[in-house]
């Protein structure tokens, strides 16, 4: 009677620590699925400022209005995964040229917020072409990849500079906070045309888990396991990918052409303190910029001249 009476007790205990193991999964799993939707999913984050009305007086206001007055083409293009429709703006030099800057948005930004690099770009002699990312602005998707699957779409985007321009086009792929990842993602796909002669990256991210892990920790206290590794593996199985896998570093260190790095010298969104692997483990000529400052992807509100002017005497340099 004792044998079965122990017996009956472990298996009591044994059902007991499965509810409870059953119970901690599910909760983790919804946990989950609850923050995949607010990493991945388009949709309005609360995390993220609204945008404001340019105003006169702003260092933005003169290239809002010459954005909102100057005649854009609409450009279309498929994904290079899931035969998405993404949708991208045109902007014509106004002399003549075979330079064009394509230009990658941020994260749930759109090609219409980078108005003030396509009118740096503009005013620097360059042809613009600012396309909309998978998940984002008039382009189709249902998710955000954080660079990942847009680095193929945006060597697309690039060939189609190339068939309708021509084969002398010379190209600077730009790009800002989530765009500056892709930018820089971009420099590690092993079939980018040669027409692509530089880069220039403004407060990307070294990978996405990282910037994830950070992000989690900045906006819920969170830690970053077994969170944003759950999140990971939820993304694996819809999209295709790891946030491991999305490694920015791992496609800088394929790079050899030239890029150029800029960061705030106090950015709390994507921590300054990135920029710095990043720039030591590329391998083409390269330079660094930290502007003073605070704030996210702000570098060039604060200091338009010093950023305009650092981005002149690099394409000068390389692309002569």
């Amino acid at each position: 009677m004792v044998v079965v009476y122990k017996m009956k007790k472990r298996t009591k205990i044994i059902i007991a620590c499965a509810s409870l193991v059953t119970v901690v999964a599910a909760g983790l799993f919804g946990a989950g699925l609850y923050f995949y939707k607010v990493a991945v999913v388009p949709a309005p984050k609360s995390f993220l400022s609204k945008s404001q009305k340019i105003k006169p007086g702003s260092s933005l206001y003169p290239a809002h209005q010459w954005y909102q007055s100057v005649h854009k083409q609409r450009w279309h293009e498929l994904s290079a995964t899931r035969h998405l429709k993404l949708d991208a703006n045109y902007i014509a030099a106004d002399k003549p040229t075979n330079k064009t800057a394509v230009v990658a948005h941020g994260f749930m930004g759109n090609k219409d917020q980078m108005f003030q690099y396509a009118y740096m770009f503009h005013n620097l002699g360059y042809n613009v072409l600012l396309p909309d990312a998978r998940g984002h602005g008039d382009s189709q998707g249902n998710y955000i990849g954080y660079g990942w699957p847009d680095r193929l779409d945006y060597v697309k985007w690039i060939k189609k500079v190339i068939a309708r321009k021509g084969a002398d086009s010379r190209i600077v792929v730009f790009g800002t906070s989530m765009g500056g990842a892709t930018t820089m993602m971009v420099s590690g796909v092993k079939d980018v045309p040669k027409q692509v002669e530089a880069y220039i990256e403004d407060c990307g991210y070294t990978d996405v888990y990282s910037e994830i892990s950070y992000q989690a920790k900045q906006l819920y206290n969170l830690p970053r396991f077994p969170l944003v590794g759950i999140v990971s593996a939820i993304n694996k199985v819809k999209n295709g990918y790891t946030f491991k896998e999305a490694s920015v570093l791992n496609q800088v260190k394929k790079n050899r052409r030239p890029m150029l790095f800029i960061h705030g010298a106090h950015d709390h969104f994507v921590p300054t303190r990135m920029v710095y692997p990043l720039y030591k483990a590329d391998k083409g000529s390269k330079e660094l910029l930290i502007v003073p400052g605070k704030g996210h992807a702000r570098s060039y509100q604060n200091h338009p001249k010093l950023y305009t002017d650092t981005v002149k005497k690099f394409l000068e340099r390389y692309l002569k």
